[in-house]
C-alpha cells in the first residue's frame, strides 16, 4: 500500500509544483477610490449575516417539523 502511495505522490508532485510557481497574487496598496458610508456598511453587514444565519434560523424554527416521522 505504501508503495502505491509513493508512486502516486511522485507522479503528482511535479505537476503540483509547477502550478504553485506560476500563480501570482494581485495586491493593491492604494486606498479605495470612494469612502464607504455608514448606511452601505450596515446594509452589507445585514445582508451577510442574513445569508449566513438565515438558513440556520429557518432549520431551528422548523425543528419540530423535521422531527416528525410520517
Amino acid at each position: 500500500m505504501s508503495g502505491l502511495l509513493r508512486v502516486i505522490a511522485s507522479r503528482a508532485a511535479p505537476s503540483l509544483r509547477l502550478q504553485s510557481a506560476v500563480q501570482r497574487a494581485n495586491l493593491y496598496t492604494r486606498p479605495a477610490k470612494d469612502k464607504v458610508g455608514a448606511v452601505e456598511s450596515a446594509v452589507g453587514i445585514g445582508l451577510f449575516s442574513l445569508a449566513i444565519l438565515g438558513p440556520a434560523g429557518w432549520i431551528l424554527s422548523h425543528l419540530e417539523d423535521y422531527k416528525k416521522t410520517e
